[in-house]
């Protein structure tokens, strides 16, 4: 049967198929660790975003380097939602589950609703396999599977089979089964596969054969759809009509890192990245390392402590310090970003969210490091604490996080997530031209008042409070800073208790006096009583439960934080107007507490620590109650 590839670089069926026109689809690919999940969804994802549509993804991965095979804890999962209109989150269920082995099943099958669409390689469900994962039957044999629409694939097997004569050895080829799911998934939704096909090319430039392989793999399960009598509907979701521009898909974590190295250009300084690989923030010393052309210099350290030292050196040195890190390295840093407070120097950390305490979970998400950014140091050691909402949002973050610490002379915290890190969505690319000036001016000649002719460090802009920023080793501007507390002007050591009063309410003062954005209110109706108020990732889930409420007739405002520390100055009055405040979070409700004692308003925290983010569903849910609630009193 013969095939042919159209506009967009897919391969165009000759075997008549209904084909439905959707306007969104949830897919997810679950199986083992092993079975190249993550690659799988990714691919799906970037031929999505080629084809135009917008996304969302939520990958889901063990902690262990290699759980034991076939068994729950080693299952790895990959969703993708992608549709023809805006969207706010990776989707609460699947609509399309493709496992590979009976643990995916056992481990996905509940969040798929009833009429939901499962494919299955069947060649994985041995009897040794099903016994591993509890299984008394095999639910391809018994009734347990009868409210889904059950595809039986023998995904293995016919793998092998399309790379006989390849000269791969059967377990090699057997590795390649995910891109004959790939395959099958791209023809039954009309993705382009050409990006995918040079993309393997590409990847595997040094092994030619297994780049072959794979491709092989690919075309067999696009051509097994297309002949086998199983799959009678093909599917169709049109691109989404977005704002105009050139978009690229992008991960939070490399938003953050181009939004880095977008702010060291447009500062005019290098930028140093000191760090210790932690999980989910590997991947921004990964990216930062790609990019020596712009300046940018990544020391990975011995530990976290010698990370964030570097960073801070290299603020004092005059370039820009930068350190990322997770929950328990922002435990390690702590001592090192009240050294940075008390040398009001300008140092950005960058604490991607995870469970814990302790190692906890690591590839998991979380929202629980609010008031450990916001007190997590000894004695008064105020500074700045910006969340992004979304993946693309990652790199606007990063951006005002450098902002702020190079015109206020503070560490900044940027509270990530897991979320957002790993998860992905259309990003449309700025014009670097556009992009705000985040230059700087070093002290460059004496400033004492006293006519001494010194070079005094904590002489103060009177309108930001930051003190002058002067590179060691300048003629005549030879200063001592240190832990130890400053005079103020001076910077000599002093122990002064009315100047060690002094220090601390202007140290306070100065992040404060921080300018930012009022809190802009979405309230379509303006007759909202119930303000939905969240901050960081949960922004999708509030945002489309919000979407939902609103259809049902129910009217509800929402506002979004990205300023934590200082709060927006128009918080208190936004919290007043409104009748019923819930904040969702993913922790026991630490920014509730925190409005709470800062505003008194009795806000009403929902809250969630299951490593995994807020479905819009159980917000719409929380949300109507609430409203219904607020009518009736």
């Amino acid at each position: 049967m013969s095939t042919s590839t159209n506009g967009h670089g897919v391969l165009s069926a000759s075997r008549p198929t209904e084909v439905a026109k959707l306007d969104r689809v949830v897919i997810r690919f679950a199986g083992d660790s092993g079975d190249g999940m993550q690659l799988t969804g990714d691919r799906f994802t970037s031929e999505a975003a080629a084809f135009g549509n917008d996304l969302a993804t939520l990958p889901n991965f063990p902690a262990e380097i290699r759980a034991p095979q076939g068994t729950i804890p080693g299952v790895s999962s990959f969703q993708v939602h992608f549709a023809d209109y805006d969207i706010l989150t990776p989707g609460d269920r699947p609509d399309v589950l493709v496992v590979m082995n009976p643990a995916a099943l056992k481990a996905n099958l509940r969040d798929v609703p009833a009429g939901g669409t499962i494919i299955v390689n069947t060649d994985e469900f041995s009897k040794r396999n099903l016994t591993k994962v509890g299984y008394a039957t095999d639910p391809l044999e018994d009734e347990s599977l009868s409210a889904f629409q059950v595809h039986r694939v023998a995904m293995s097997t016919l793998t092998q089979g399309a790379l006989e004569g390849t000269g791969l050895g059967k377990k090699d080829a057997e590795r390649c089964k995910n891109m004959f799911a790939l395959g099958l998934l791209s023809w039954m939704y009309h993705r382009p596969t050409e990006g995918t096909e040079a993309f393997l090319r590409e990847k595997f430039a040094k092994k030619p054969d297994i780049a072959e392989a794979n491709i092989l793999a690919f075309r067999a399960g696009w051509n097994y759809g297309e002949t086998t009598e199983s799959f009678v509907t093909t599917y169709e979701v049109a691109p989404a009509k977005l704002d105009k521009g050139t978009y690229r898909q992008i991960t939070g974590n490399t938003a953050l890192a181009y939004g880095i190295i977008a702010a060291g250009q447009r500062a005019g300084l290098p930028v140093l990245l000191g760090t210790y690989p932690i999980t989910p923030a590997s991947d921004i010393l990964h990216e930062l390392s790609k990019h020596k052309n712009f300046g940018v210099l990544t020391f990975q350290a011995e530990d976290e402590i010698a990370g964030i030292g570097a960073a801070l050196g290299a603020s004092y040195g005059g370039a820009l310090g930068v350190t990322s890190t997770s929950g328990p390295g922002v435990a390690l840093k702590s001592e090192t970003i009240g050294l940075g407070v008390m040398l009001e120097l300008p140092l950005v950390v960058i604490d991607v969210q995870r469970g814990g305490p302790s190692t906890g979970l690591p590839t998991k998400t979380e929202q629980a490091d609010l008031l450990q950014a916001m007190f997590g140091r000894n004695s008064e050691s105020p500074l700045p604490v910006i969340a992004p909402q979304s993946p693309g949002d990652c790199f606007a973050a990063a951006m005002e996080a450098v902002r702020i610490a190079l015109t206020y002379r503070t560490p900044v915290i940027v509270l990530s997530d897991g979320a957002n890190a790993n998860g992905s969505e259309p990003w449309l690319i700025p014009d670097a031209t556009q992009l705000p000036d985040l230059s700087v001016t070093f002290a460059s000649q004496p400033n004492a008042t006293d006519g001494s002719g010194e070079f005094w460090p904590y002489m103060r802009d009177p309108e930001t409070l930051a003190r002058e920023w002067a590179v060691p080793g300048t003629p005549g501007l030879e200063h001592r800073i240190g832990g130890l507390e400053k005079q103020d002007g001076k910077g000599n050591i002093s122990y002064d208790p009315d100047n060690h009063d002094h220090m601390v309410r202007l140290r306070q003062a100065k992040v404060d006096g921080i300018d930012v954005p009022d809190l802009e209110i979405d309230d379509p109706s303006g007759e909202a009583r119930v303000l939905a108020l969240g901050w960081g990732s949960t922004f999708g889930p509030i945002g489309a439960a919000a979407r939902r409420v609103r259809k049902l007739g129910m009217p509800i405002a929402q506002a979004h934080l990205r300023h934590l520390n200082p709060f927006p100055k128009n918080l208190g009055e936004v919290l007043a107007r409104y009748d019923r405040v819930v904040v969702p979070e993913m922790n026991l409700g630490q920014l509730a507490w925190l409005l709470r004692a800062k505003y008194l308003k009795d806000v009403h925290s929902y809250t969630k620590v299951a490593g995994l983010p807020f479905k819009a569903e159980e917000l719409q849910h929380v949300f109507t109650d609430i409203i219904e609630g607020a009518l009736t009193r």
